[in-house]
């Protein structure tokens, strides 16, 4: 097949005769709608053949070019893959790129392409092949954030650090119950990719621009091919989802990322000299450009702020999403904050195993950081289960928090005494590790 030979800057595909195109007018609506389409061109493409397929069944496109088009299709995956084909501002978006590319290959044949779809279903479809792809990839990062967090749990399981309310030291605990509570947080961000995965495993390729076609599309033999569980059935309902799918996605992620503040938080608090539990790996920390002794958790810090990308694209979307029903050109502006919002996280997550796995404990200075007045609350506890009513065992607790003392072997029977489920004493690990297993195994590997 011939090299493209596209135009500099060929018409819109709405183009008709007697129009006259505002090329200025035309660059702020498209804004950098191309840009983002590069994110999403592969699963358009992806889209456009399970398309054709479909348009070739009710016998609306001859074998002949059906296949020609599947092969220019192909070709022009390989070509975008491999940046011989790059989108740019020739192009209004990514739909108007496969159709000017079709036609340049193939000629009228190209142009059958678009018969039974508009560009709202056909972006309404890449839209969420890429969000079931994106929440996939975060799933299984996810849990390998949680595997790394449960590794270090094992090995300190009963190792004792300071357990803070408030940033207040409040009772003795465990390095086990704080890696642990990561481990299971993150978990629980896997699991939630998946159940978000399943709410949005619908197809609305078929719904045009939110009326139907009159055409018999075999919209469920579509729906299979691409891989969804089904079709979304209500075309204008497949419009008004616009926006509010991509809202949850974001919100999705911003639960992971919620998380990931908190680490980082902790891992910024921790390292810092007045704590001194935790020196992150080299990879992970700077310098100053004017203090030799500096040693800076950048890392940690640029994690912690990135949540903010996704609290700003929460807000972004909603205040776009104030529209009545059918397709209003406002929803192309959810587009940049989805994508957005998907770049920072699966980059942050990218980064914490290693940055997990690669931290030292001082845990000599946790040990140190545990004062005897953290044994308060188990005193009065323990006064509790002698009979002695628990307002009065408080009372009494707190008068005797001067008397109180610690050794390592108190510490440990503190810990020990923990034996709540879940608590210090009886971590579980081993029920959050199954739920790890089972998220891993419910995840397609990343290439598929």
């Amino acid at each position: 097949m011939s090299s493209p030979s596209i135009e500099s800057k060929p018409n819109p595909i709405w183009a008709k005769p007697g129009v006259r195109i505002e090329h200025d007018a035309m660059s702020f609506m498209s804004r950098d709608d191309v840009l983002l389409d590069r994110e999403l061109f592969l699963f358009d493409i992806q889209a456009t053949r399970a398309h054709v397929h479909g348009l070739n069944r009710i016998g609306l496109l001859p074998d002949g070019d059906a296949r020609a088009i599947c092969d220019a299709l192909h070709d022009l995956a390989e070509r975008f893959s491999c940046g011989d084909f790059v989108l740019d501002d020739r192009f209004e978006d990514g739909h108007s790129a496969i159709e000017s590319f079709l036609f340049d290959q193939l000629g009228e044949t190209g142009k059958r392409v678009h018969l039974g779809r508009s560009r709202n279903d056909q972006v309404a479809v890449a839209l969420r092949l890429y969000m079931k792809h994106a929440l996939r990839e975060a799933r299984t990062m996810t849990a390998d954030v949680a595997i790394a967090s449960l590794k270090t749990a094992r090995s300190h399981e009963s190792t004792p650090m300071p357990g803070y309310t408030h940033l207040q030291r409040a009772m003795p605990s465990t390095v086990g119950l704080w890696m642990g509570s990561f481990a299971e947080g993150f978990v629980e961000c896997a699991e939630l990719c998946g159940l978000v995965c399943s709410w949005i495993d619908r197809c609305p390729l078929g719904t045009a621009a939110g009326y139907g076609v009159n055409i018999a599309l075999d919209r469920a033999g579509v729906a299979e091919e691409l891989g969804f569980s089904g079709i979304q059935i209500n075309p204008m309902a497949t419009q008004a989802a616009r926006g509010r799918i991509e809202h949850q996605i974001v919100a999705t992620l911003w639960q992971i990322m919620q998380e990931v503040r908190r680490l980082a938080w902790d891992l910024s608090l921790f390292s810092s000299q007045e704590f001194g539990f935790v020196t992150l790996g080299d990879g992970f920390i700077t310098g100053s450009s004017i203090m030799p002794n500096k040693k800076n958790p950048d890392m940690a810090e640029l994690l912690r702020a990135s949540t903010a990308v996704l609290g700003g694209a929460l807000a972004e979307i909603q205040q776009v999403m104030s529209l009545p029903s059918g397709y209003q050109r406002d929803l192309q502006l959810t587009k940049g904050a989805l994508i957005r919002s998907v770049r920072v996280t699966l980059e942050a997550l990218s980064h914490l195993p290693k940055m997990i796995e690669t931290m030292s404990l001082d845990t000599d200075r946790m040990r140190e950081a545990v004062e005897p007045a953290m044994l308060a609350t188990d005193y009065a506890v323990d006064l509790a289960k002698s009979g002695v009513p628990f307002r009065d065992a408080y009372v009494q607790a707190a008068e005797s928090i001067e008397n109180l003392t610690l050794d390592d072997d108190a510490i440990a029977a503190s810990v020990r005494a923990r034996c709540s489920p879940g608590a210090c004493g009886d971590l579980m690990l081993n029920a959050i590790e199954q739920r790890i297993h089972s998220v891993s195994i419910a995840t397609p590997s990343r290439s598929a």
